[in-house]
C-alpha cells in the first residue's frame, strides 16, 4: 500500500519535484512543503484536543455513573496512560505504512471515543442491576474503553512523526518539539472545551459523538488530502468507506441521542419521570408525586429523597438536635426544604438559614407542586432565608456564636466533592458558629455498609473539639443518601442512616418534651438507636482533614 522510504540522516537533502515544487520533499504533495507541515501540525492539534475530550469523558463517566471517587478517576487515567505507551510501541510496526495506519487509527479512535459515553450509559442503565458475574460489568467495560482509547491515542504520535518527516527531513529533536507543541496546545483547548463548551451545551452523549465526528473528518481529510499519493487506490477507497461508515454511525447516534437518553432514564428510574434537568451543579430528577405514588428526588443519580421514608430520615436528623435552645437554626444543604420543614414545626424557631449549593434544587423545591407540598412550602416561610453558596466557604464568613442549632444535611462523605464538608476544618468552622450550649447534627451515611466512614465522621467531630453521640435509624424501604455509589433503583440499597449529634458538652439524643409530637420517633426508640449504633463502633480511626481525607469512595 505504501512505498517505503528509507530514513535519511539529519540535514541530508532529498530531491523531489512533486507538485509542491520544493527541493528536499520526500514525497509528492498537493501543496507547498511549508503548507504541508502546517496542515500536519494542525491535524495534531485537533487530534490532541479530541483525545483529551475522550479522556475527560471517561473520567466524568467513572465519577458520574459509578461513584464520585478519586480512586476510580485514578484507575481510568493510569490505565489510559499505560495503554498509550503500549500503543506507541505497537505503532512502530506501522511506520512503513504511516499514512494508511494513521487513517485507520483515527477512524477507529473516532468510533471508539465517540460511542464510549453512549455504550457505557446503555450498559449501566440496562444491565447495572444484573448482579452475579456481571456485578462489576460496567466498571470492567469502562476499563476496556480506557484501554482501547489509550492504545489508539498512543499510536498517533509515532505515525505523525513519520508523516511530518516525509514532508521535510529535520533533526529528531526539532520534529518532536513541533509535534509536542501542537499536541499540548490541542490538549489545552480540548481540556477547556469539555467543561465549558461541550458538557453544558451538548451534554456527555452528544458531546462525545460530535468530538468523534470531528476526529474522523480531520484524520481522514489529512491522509486523503495530503498523503493520497502514498496510498494505493484500494487503500484510498477503503479509508473513504471506513470514514463514511464511522460518520454514519456517529451521526445516527447523535440524532437518536435524546430518545436514547429518555429510554435509559426510564430503565434506571422507571417510567414515572416528571422532571429531568441539568443544573449548573448536577443532574436533578423527580419521579412520582402523583396519583398517590411516592415522590423520589435523585441528585446525580443518587436517591436523596424517598417519599416513603423521608419523614423518618428528616425527623431523625432534626428533632434530637432541637432539644434545647433553638431560636436560630442553620441548615447546611437541605435545598429540598424538608429539613427546614421539621425545624419550623418548633414554635421557638425564629430564624432558619438554609445554605444550599444548587439554586436549581431550591427553585424545584419552591415551585414543583409535589415537592413543595411535601416540604410544606417551608422555603417560602418568612422565618427562612435561603443562600446559594458552598457551605464551607459560607461558614468561613459567618459570624461566631450565631446559631443554637446547626443541621448538616449533606451527601455521603465518600463523594469526592463532599469530603471537605466532612473534614476537621469544616467542623471547626461549624463549632465556631455555635452559640454556648448549641448543637450540631451530621448525617454520616449508612452505618451497616460503611461503618468506617460513619465512625470517621465521629472521630473527626471529636478532633474538632466537640463531644459526640451517635445513633442509627432504620428505614422501611431501600434507603437514600446511604453511600456515594450511583446504583439503579432496582438494585439492593442499604436500609439505615447514621447520625452524629455533637456539642461542646456531652450531648444526649433526646426529644424536646415541649416540641411537636414526632410521627416516627420516641425517646425509647431513640435510645435503642443509640445502642444499635454503638454496637458497630470502629475504634482508633484518625480524623479526616482537607489534605488527608479518610473516607472511602
Amino acid at each position: 500500500m505504501i512505498e517505503p522510504h528509507a530514513p535519511a540522516p539529519p540535514g541530508s537533502a532529498q530531491s523531489s519535484d512533486g507538485p509542491g515544487g520544493d527541493a528536499g520533499c520526500a514525497l509528492p504533495l498537493p501543496v507547498r512543503q511549508g503548507t504541508g507541515r502546517f496542515l500536519v501540525l494542525a491535524g495534531v492539534f485537533v487530534c490532541a484536543a479530541c483525545g483529551l475530550v475522550y479522556e475527560l469523558e471517561l473520567v466524568a463517566l467513572a465519577t458520574y455513573l459509578m461513584g464520585d471517587s478519586v480512586t476510580q478517576a485514578s484507575v481510568v487515567l493510569s490505565v489510559m496512560v499505560f495503554a498509550m505507551g503500549i500503543g506507541s510501541l505497537a505503532a512502530k510496526r506501522l511506520r512503513r505504512h504511516a499514512a494508511a495506519g494513521f487513517g485507520a487509527v483515527e477512524a477507529a479512535l473516532a468510533l471508539v471515543g465517540g460511542c464510549s459515553a453512549m455504550a457505557l450509559y446503555a450498559v449501566f442503565a440496562w444491565t447495572g442491576d444484573w448482579g452475579g458475574m456481571w456485578a462489576s460489568g460496567p466498571r470492567a467495560l469502562l476499563v476496556a474503553f480506557s484501554l482501547a482509547t489509550g492504545l489508539l491515542i498512543g499510536a498517533e504520535v509515532p505515525l505523525l512523526m513519520e508523516l511530518i518527516q516525509r514532508i521535510r527531513r529535520q533533526d529528531a529533536g526539532g520534529a518532536v518539539a513541533d509535534l509536542s507543541a501542537a499536541d499540548y496546545v490541542g490538549a489545552l483547548v480540548g481540556g477547556l472545551a469539555f467543561p465549558f463548551l461541550l458538557l453544558p451545551l451538548l451534554g456527555q452523549l452528544t458531546g462525545a459523538l460530535i468530538t468523534g465526528a470531528v476526529n474522523a473528518v480531520v484524520g481522514g481529510a489529512l491522509v486523503l488530502g495530503l498523503f493520497r499519493q502514498d496510498l494505493t487506490r484500494r487503500a484510498r477507497r477503503t479509508l473513504v468507506a471506513a470514514n463514511v461508515c464511522v460518520l454514519a454511525v456517529l451521526g445516527s447516534a447523535a440524532v437518536l441521542a435524546d430518545d436514547f437518553e429518555r429510554a435509559a432514564r426510564h430503565a434506571l428510574y422507571g417510567s414515572d419521570i416528571r422532571v429531568a434537568l441539568r443544573t449548573d451543579v448536577q443532574e436533578v430528577l423527580l419521579t412520582g408525586g402523583r396519583d398517590g405514588r411516592p415522590l423520589n428526588l435523585f441528585l446525580d443519580g443518587r436517591l436523596r429523597v424517598g417519599g416513603r421514608d423521608e419523614l423518618r430520615y428528616h425527623e431523625a436528623l432534626v428533632l434530637p438536635a432541637m432539644n434545647g435552645p433553638h431560636a436560630r437554626v442553620l441548615v447546611l444543604g437541605g435545598g429540598d426544604g424538608l429539613a427546614a420543614r421539621e425545624v419550623l414545626r418548633h414554635p421557638g424557631a425564629h430564624r432558619v438559614d438554609v445554605v444550599e449549593l444548587d439554586a436549581g434544587v431550591v427553585r424545584l423545591a419552591r415551585h414543583d407542586p409535589a415537592l413543595s407540598a411535601l416540604n410544606a412550602h417551608s422555603l417560602d416561610d418568612p422565618r427562612v432565608r435561603v443562600t446559594t453558596a458552598d457551605a464551607f466557604d459560607w461558614l468561613r464568613g459567618a459570624p461566631p456564636a450565631a446559631y443554637d442549632v446547626v443541621v448538616s444535611d449533606l451527601p455521603h462523605p465518600g463523594i469526592t466533592a463532599s469530603t471537605k464538608l466532612y473534614s476537621r476544618e469544616f467542623y471547626g468552622l461549624a463549632r465556631r458558629v455555635l452559640a454556648p450550649g448549641g448543637r450540631l447534627v451530621v448525617h454520616g451515611g449508612a452505618v451497616a455498609s460503611r461503618p468506617r466512614d460513619f465512625w470517621t465522621v465521629d472521630a473527626t467531630l471529636r478532633a474538632a473539639g466537640l463531644r459526640t453521640a451517635a445513633y442509627r435509624v432504620r428505614g422501611r424501604q431501600a434507603g437514600f443518601a446511604a453511600g456515594p455509589d450511583r446504583v439503579p433503583v432496582t438494585a439492593r440499597a442499604h436500609r439505615d442512616w447514621g447520625f452524629v449529634l455533637a456539642a461542646r458538652h456531652a450531648p444526649g439524643p433526646r426529644l424536646d418534651p415541649s416540641g411537636p409530637r414526632p410521627r416516627t420517633l420516641t425517646d425509647a426508640s431513640l435510645a435503642a438507636d443509640v445502642r444499635a449504633a454503638g454496637r458497630t463502633r470502629v475504634r482508633g480511626l484518625p480524623p479526616s482533614t482537607l489534605v488527608h481525607p479518610r473516607y472511602s469512595g
